[in-house]
């Protein structure tokens, strides 16, 4: 199933924002977002330039592509018996994107993002795993969206109030984040790093 692209959320309002924001601070700071070509791992993202002149390893311009339709995690919620917020689900499928460094009052994070479809299929495959982890463990259900400069510590999203949590992996979460994804994205501010892997 897909979405129309042009749907306008507060929370989407608020993620387009933080990425003309992302591509902005890369242009001021650091001469544009590079990435290593790689022909076996293609995406939207790579428009800007002569794919067919690249060789695997150069350094090569990217930057966040809108889907022409937005894509959807409705499988994942019929697989799992769960209902996922909608801002999670504007985060995953509103962009292909590298992964986004930001910053926030606590720290260093990087917002997780999808690369191609390929990498799409591969996120969807890691969240089953994290939630049926919860399942196993009887712990509260949780979806990781991002990662911290801490080792083990993810930032998810619980999905019983749409609040954002720390969480160490395998634990309970720790603390509320913020009340909403749009809340938290709201606190963060962009941080591009010239070359991101």
């Amino acid at each position: 199933m897909s979405l129309p692209i042009d749907s306008k959320t507060p929370f989407t309002q608020v993620f387009d924002a933080f990425i003309h924001s992302y591509i902005d601070h890369s242009t001021n700071d650091n001469m544009g977002l590079i990435t290593y070509f790689d022909k076996q791992w293609l995406s939207p993202c790579l428009q800007s330039f002569n794919i067919e002149a690249a060789d695997d390893g150069d350094e090569v311009p990217w930057k966040p592509s809108l889907r022409d339709q937005q894509a959807s995690l409705v499988n994942l919620e019929e697989a799992l018996d769960l209902r996922i917020p909608s801002e999670l689900q504007a985060l995953f499928c509103r962009y292909y994107s590298h992964d986004l460094n930001a910053s926030a009052a606590n720290g260093k994070l990087t917002i997780l993002q999808v690369w191609n479809e390929e990498d799409f299929d591969r996120l969807q495959k890691n969240l089953i795993s994290h939630v049926l982890m919860k399942r196993r463990l009887k712990q509260a259900e949780t979806l990781f969206f991002a990662l911290t400069d801490e080792e083990d510590f993810i930032l998810s999203v619980m999905l019983s109030t749409g609040a954002v949590v720390l969480e160490q992996v395998g634990k309970e979460p720790q603390r509320e984040i913020a009340p909403s994804l749009s809340a938290f994205m709201a606190q963060i501010s962009p941080a591009p790093e010239l070359v991101t892997l």
